[in-house]
């Protein structure tokens, strides 16, 4: 429920609009003066302000400038009984949403309060998009260990080139964000970063999407349609998931490759791109050109370079430090202050099994700061951080509770001999 502060040392006027915010569906708070007021914006958080402009101990044009700096994002309506215009000037120049004279119009006060609301709303859906833009560009890669030393050495000789790279790794690993950064260092940072995620785009429009198509070429094709090479013209494309990519799609990125030319899909006019592309898989290639579903002639044109991106089990040293950046952007996020978390916490985490690496990791940060207090601690994660282990690793805790090996064969001996009179 939307939450209002009227500040009037006139009771009847709080009254007076306690019945008529109450009546909308409004929370209703008061304050008798700029003090009271203070205070209990320090302790709360309120969708609106309605106050006076002469009262005791403090006064409106005082109050207002303090709450400010309080609560900059709240808005703040000024109402009194000694209207002029010097001094609805002189609020609104202060920061004041608007100016209302008592005894308060009623159909201009609750017009003026949506209008207050709505905007309010607008300023913090544009912060909300604006911190998920802010966190979509990130490029800054963390971690200490060896491997991610390795990459990143590799990535600083191999970005100022013209060399293609193919970036290897599970799902969740960050090779999108390698790409980013491959941009970023790279010669080609002033022009445009086109990525293309070849799993999410049903093979029948893959060629579209990346080469284009000319008008009514095909049913749906209403007017000409620039492909994705088209787009990267002078930057880099990113081809995400290669390794899901049709056979035929393959053979004209190939050729794309070796020429340095397109054609759109219904078009007989050859177009000259510069493009230099880094993809990424998950995939075994190797064993996809030997399954006959990757073109082996293409893998050697992208895998000039490959960087090979290790899950998060292969580099735990590096969970403290992103469990602190994640902490940190996800308390930024939400607009609250970082929380802690305790050492035995961070080793708990360490010693779990991350079958989703990082952007698992990142669900599991953001879910501890959602539902812990201050301070994460190994409790929390107990509480709130369910283990789920391989079958290799249930295998094994079955087996560790015989005695013997020979005690454990006796045992399944005996099961599948039920099994047998069961199923006689």
């Amino acid at each position: 429920m939307i939450k209002i502060l009227v500040v009037d040392d006139e009771q009847s006027i709080r009254r007076t609009l306690k019945e008529i915010l109450e009546f909308e569906k409004y929370e209703f708070h008061e304050a008798c003066d700029g003090v009271e007021a203070i205070v209990k914006i320090k302790q709360d958080r309120f969708d609106l302000i309605l106050m006076d402009i002469k009262m005791p101990k403090l006064d409106g044009i005082d109050a207002l400038e303090r709450i400010q700096i309080l609560a900059p994002d709240t808005p703040i309506i000024m109402i009194s009984g000694h209207a002029s215009a010097d001094n609805a000037v002189d609020a609104v120049k202060k920061g004041a949403f608007d100016f209302i004279s008592k005894p308060p119009d009623l159909n201009r006060l609750l017009i003026t309060v949506r209008n207050a609301l709505d905007r309010n709303s607008l300023i913090v859906e544009k912060k909300t998009l604006q911190r998920k833009i802010n966190r979509s560009e990130s490029k800054e890669i963390v971690g200490q260990s060896d491997s991610i030393r390795d990459i990143m050495e590799t990535v600083e000789r191999v970005a100022p080139t013209e060399a293609r790279v193919l970036i290897t790794g599970p799902n969740g690993s960050g090779k999108e964000l390698i790409a980013k950064y491959l941009h970023e260092k790279s010669n080609r940072n002033d022009h445009p970063l086109i990525e293309v995620n070849c799993a999410a785009i049903p093979s029948e429009l893959i060629e579209s999407e990346l080469f284009g198509h000319e008008k009514g070429s095909f049913t749906s094709a209403i007017k000409q349609k620039l492909g994705k090479f088209e787009l990267a013209h002078k930057g880099i494309l990113f081809l995400d998931e290669i390794g899901d990519m049709s056979l035929s799609a393959q053979a004209k990125v190939l050729r794309a490759l070796q020429e340095n030319r397109i054609s759109r899909v219904g078009g007989d006019r050859e177009i000259s791109v510069d493009v230099r592309v880094i993809a990424a898989t998950n995939k075994d290639l190797k064993r996809e050109i030997s399954m006959g579903r990757f073109r082996e002639d293409l893998y050697h044109r992208l895998a000039v370079i490959i960087v090979k991106v290790p899950g998060l089990d292969q580099r735990k040293s590096d969970i403290p430090l992103l469990v602190d950046h994640f902490i940190e952007s996800i308390c930024n996020e939400y607009g609250i202050p970082k929380k802690k978390i305790d050492a035995d916490a961070l080793f708990a985490l360490q010693n779990l099994e991350w079958t989703g690496n990082i952007r698992e990791l990142r669900n599991v940060v953001e879910r501890l700061i959602i539902l812990c207090n201050e301070s994460i601690t190994a409790g929390d994660i107990a509480k709130h951080v369910p283990q789920s282990k391989s079958e290799a690793k249930v295998l094994m805790d079955y087996i560790s509770q015989f005695d013997s090996e020979e005690e454990f064969i006796e045992y399944s001996r005996s099961l599948f001999k039920k099994r047998q009179e069961i199923f006689a």
